[in-house]
């Protein structure tokens, strides 16, 4: 008898767009730019031409680059909160490691109505995931085939489960590994700028303009500074998260190799 095959259909992600988050934080970052640290109080004179006399006009005058570094910094922060939420949903309800252990146990005893149960009550994605291997494998109890093919169905059906699953836990994950490059150089770019605004202050002609040469310098090393805040807090990020899915995928496989040795320990056909 041939066993039925069940067709499964992609989840649309449960996500927010990346796109949508950039376009968001590119207008947060343009308006905290202009209207905050371009504002007239923060410069000599309320003249935003003339030298800022504090940190936030400093970074005003660090040009074009600061508010791609900003946009870059909110992003990260935006999608590391999404991602927060996004997989403790795909956790489930209850504590992932009890959740697996009660699965296994319900299993050793045989109990598979039992075991659905559990996922019902945990949810998300790492539950769902365990829910399709275990029809499955009520499934191949009425069914006549060779048992070693049997398991096999049960692998599958939990592989395939996960590849539909895993792309949804994963999403913005990629953006965020990549901010932690760019926003460091674009930290470096930024400061390349400012000292050359501080060797343009050396090369003119006469006395040294020690308060552009200061200027030049302190946005300098602003852009480092954002830049590198930016790119740790994006690695920092991007490794919490991996970690959690790491986690979760752990739970995922012990939870497969579970279900597969039950059924060749308890069957015999």
């Amino acid at each position: 008898m041939e066993t039925k095959k069940t067709k499964r259909e992609g989840k649309k992600s449960r996500g927010v767009s990346a796109f949508v988050v950039i376009i968001i934080a590119l207008i947060l970052a343009e308006s905290f730019f202009y209207f905050v640290l371009g504002n007239p109080s923060n410069f000599e004179g309320n003249d935003p031409a003339n030298h800022p006399h504090n940190l936030l006009g400093t970074m005003f005058k660090g040009g074009f680059v600061v508010p791609i570094i900003l946009t870059l910094l909110l992003t990260v922060i935006i999608l590391s909160v999404e991602r927060f939420f996004a997989l403790s949903k795909a956790k489930g309800k209850g504590n992932l490691i009890n959740f697996v252990y009660d699965v296994k146990n319900e299993l050793r005893k045989n109990n598979i109505s039992a075991a659905e149960s559990l996922c019902g009550k945990q949810k998300g994605s790492v539950a769902a995931i365990v829910d399709a291997g275990l029809k499955k494998y009520k499934e191949m109890e009425t069914v006549s085939i060779p048992k070693e093919q049997k398991i096999e169905e049960i692998k599958a059906e939990i592989e395939e489960a996960t590849a539909l699953e895993l792309p949804s836990m994963q999403q913005n994950l990629p953006i965020i590994a990549t901010i932690s490059t760019l926003g460091t150089l674009m930290g470096l770019f930024g400061t390349v700028l400012g000292m050359i605004k501080s060797f343009q202050a050396l090369g003119q002609a006469g006395a040294v303009d020690s308060v552009a040469l200061s200027v030049g310098i302190s946005e300098a090393l602003v852009n480092t500074a954002t830049g590198i805040a930016t790119g740790a807090l994006a690695i920092i990020s991007y490794s919490y998260f991996s970690g959690k899915i790491d986690n979760m995928t752990y739970a995922i496989d012990e939870m497969g190799f579970a279900l597969t040795q039950t059924y060749a320990e308890t069957h015999n056909s």
